[in-house]
């Protein structure tokens, strides 16, 4: 998922409670249910793989009690058949998807 939606919560709900308000409210903004959702393992804390139809993943990228929440790649069509980070050194610096464009040399006109 490289779009999404960040939302915070600090109370003291239960995960669950907390991730179906944030599907429910990114449904309502963005009229589309979200797919994924990514949250820091410490706020995790041994949660369903699923809730609210929602795949949970951990990120450590993602601050504690902060949801990350969107459409993950598979339901957006996307399918990598290859770790391009591996392939393309350059990628391996960042973590957007990296486009490669080669040129063929040839011989110099005269």
């Amino acid at each position: 998922m490289e779009i999404g939606m960040l939302w915070f919560d600090d109370s003291q709900l239960d995960l669950d409670t907390k991730i179906s308000r944030a599907v429910a409210f990114y449904g309502e903004k963005y009229g589309r249910s979200p797919t994924l959702c990514l949250v820091h393992p410490i706020t995790l804390d041994g949660c369903e793989e699923t809730v609210a139809g929602v795949q949970i993943r951990q990120a450590r990228s993602v601050m504690p009690d902060h949801f990350w929440i969107g459409i993950g790649e598979e339901a957006q069509g996307i399918v990598r058949t290859a770790d391009y980070r591996e392939e393309h050194p350059a990628a391996r610096q960042s973590k957007r998807p990296l486009t490669v464009v080669m040129a063929v040399r040839g011989e110099k006109a005269a």
